[in-house]
């Protein structure tokens, strides 16, 4: 079984992509840093992730999607924006054959920092 790379940081992550889902990856990080300006960036269970006192959001590309994972509060804050998605507890999928919704990732990012504050 090949070994999985170990990134140390978001460049690294996103540049070990294809062209199409490196430009997938770097919106969805312009979208969070937006919403986030005052985040730090760090890998985390080998995702980019946003933290600002805690875990804000991580993302990460897979085989048909990329997952964004704002934590059970943000995806049941979102319940209805998130309903043509498929979703978990903590995660929601946006499939490579439709369009990131990139506002709404801003929009749960600012609910995540605005609960992070709040702590």
């Amino acid at each position: 079984m090949a070994e999985k790379t170990a990134y140390t940081t978001i460049d690294e992550y996103i540049a070990g992509f294809p062209p199409d889902v490196r430009e997938r990856l770097a919106k969805m990080r312009a979208a969070i840093r937006k919403a986030a300006p005052d985040a730090k960036e760090r890998m985390s269970w080998q995702m980019p992730t946003f933290w600002q006192g805690e875990n804000l959001v991580h993302f990460a590309a897979h085989k048909t999607h990329i997952g964004f994972y704002p934590a059970s509060s943000g995806i049941a804050a979102f319940k209805n924006q998130l309903s043509e998605y498929k979703t978990s507890k903590g995660a929601v999928q946006f499939p490579f054959s439709q369009p990131v919704p990139y506002g709404l990732v801003e929009e749960i990012t600012r609910f995540r920092v605005s609960e992070a504050l709040a702590k």
